[in-house]
């Protein structure tokens, strides 16, 4: 290929690249251009665990801003809204299970899961972004480290959540 040949496929390999970085853009992860800043509304909480809301609250606003790149904006001003609900929440199912040496049986694994459903919705067009219903997370623990499941658990949601936002490619 000759140099003349090979600058005019560079050129138009960047032209063609820089197209898809404006059509596109990065600010909102998967999210269109214009979406740039998000309420995230308490979510519903049909469980027994009081604090539960809060922490998914927590985490979600977190991840649309630092892994996103969105910011807070309350919900009258924000270009796209957050809402869901969570409808399960199972801290103590047991996975695994030893015996003892008087012939007993232990729970030496458990597995604590979260499930919640969740919309993320273009405010100014009234349009769904992305919809989870169902959403099931989980985490494992030892012994009686619930936390230690729920933290996991949370970041599993945070992931799914990321990633469905990005799908939107």
């Amino acid at each position: 290929m000759s140099g003349h040949r090979l600058r005019r496929s560079g050129a138009l390999a960047l032209l063609l690249l820089s197209g898809c970085v404006w059509k596109y853009g990065f600010a909102g992860g998967g999210f269109p251009a214009e979406i740039r800043t998000v309420a995230v509304l308490p979510f519903e909480n049909q469980t027994f665990e009081p604090t539960l809301s809060s922490e998914i609250n927590t985490a979600v606003r977190e991840a649309m801003e630092s892994r996103l790149g969105l910011r807070q904006a309350a919900e009258s001003q924000a270009d796209a809204v957050v809402t869901g609900t969570i409808t399960r929440y199972e801290p103590d199912v047991p996975i695994a299970y030893a015996g003892t040496e008087d012939n007993r049986v232990q729970v030496t694994l458990r597995k604590l899961q979260i499930v919640v459903s969740i919309r993320i919705m273009d405010r100014k067009n009234e349009k769904v972004l992305w919809e989870r219903q169902g959403l099931a997370v989980d985490g494992d623990y030892q012994g009686a480290d619930e936390t230690n499941g729920k933290r996991e658990a949370l970041e599993k949601l945070i992931q799914q959540i990321v990633d469905g936002a990005q799908s939107q490619w």
